[in-house]
């Protein structure tokens, strides 16, 4: 008589394999290590969830006062703190994403050594962890973008562009979730590219209108509007500004681009994940 098992762990038949089933059983499981992202940056902070919105209030009112004032990137007739503060809340929410899960591996090798599990559990529950994150974020975006249209001194008004903000998230948790996988799994061999995560994440935010519009960029320089055009980022970031109507402009044929780029890279992101997953105990 044939023994049965209840589950049977194998090797996956191909580097593109990925069972949706599997992760569904273990739901549990994610929503424990969301917890953990969350209870393990903030448990022994006296202000707790508060920094979720100090970050990006100091750092809008850094942009507002050199970008703004000084540099005067903010686009005329939008209040410059909230050009910025938007921006910031887009950016932030990729940004936290790819650096997260470009450690999946290194940060988490303890773990994956001693019990099994579906591996993409972790970078799957940080993107979810995030998105917490941003959410407290995005509603303080929502009560400053209140403020300016009743305070009277900004002709300024809600976009229908603002209802595919879940549509924008979507795309942007693609892109950093296919991003930090290539990374997480070049990692394990090339120790390199964690000191390089940082440092390029930044120099990526310089390549995406967080702190200045596309149409600004692209008048006064075309090579460098097409490079930031050609960044994946970009069109989300100016549909966000757009629907707030703080600057930015709506491209669907960009967003369709930005699309099919993250699931193209999220693909890659994959097959990479899943060849390193079998061997990467004997590199880490």
């Amino acid at each position: 008589m044939k023994e049965t098992f209840d589950y049977e762990i194998g090797a996956k038949k191909s580097l593109l394999s990925f069972n949706f089933k599997e992760l569904w059983r273990y739901r549990d499981l994610i929503s424990l290590l969301v917890k953990r992202d969350y209870v393990a940056v903030y448990k022994q902070t006296v202000l707790g969830p508060v920094w979720f919105f100090i970050q990006p209030l100091i750092t809008s009112l850094i942009f507002t006062l050199i970008f703004g004032k000084i540099a005067n990137l903010a686009p005329a007739g939008v209040p410059p703190f909230l050009f910025f503060l938007c921006g910031q809340t887009f950016w932030n929410y990729f940004a936290s994403c790819l650096t997260a899960t470009s450690n999946t591996f290194v940060a988490n090798a303890s773990v994956f050594g001693k019990v099994y599990f579906p591996r993409l559990a972790v970078p799957i529950s940080v993107v979810i962890s995030n998105l917490l994150k941003f959410s407290l974020q995005f509603l303080m975006l929502i009560v400053v973008w209140v403020y300016y249209y009743f305070e009277g001194t900004y002709a300024i008004e809600a976009n229908f562009t603002l209802l595919l903000v879940p549509l924008y998230l979507v795309f942007m948790a693609i892109l950093g979730l296919g991003a930090g996988l290539v990374i997480s799994s070049l990692t394990t061999r090339y120790r390199d590219f964690t000191f390089l995560v940082g440092f390029g994440v930044q120099l990526l935010m310089w390549a995406t209108p967080v702190v200045y519009q596309l149409d600004t960029m692209a008048s006064k320089n075309k090579l460098l509007g097409k490079l930031v055009t050609s960044n994946p980022m970009t069109s989300i970031l100016e549909a966000a500004k757009y629907g707030f109507n703080c600057g930015g402009s709506f491209r669907p044929t960009l967003l369709f681009y930005s699309a099919a780029f993250g699931c193209i890279l999220l693909l890659i992101g994959i097959a990479v994940f899943n060849r390193v997953e079998k061997t990467f105990m004997d590199t880490v």
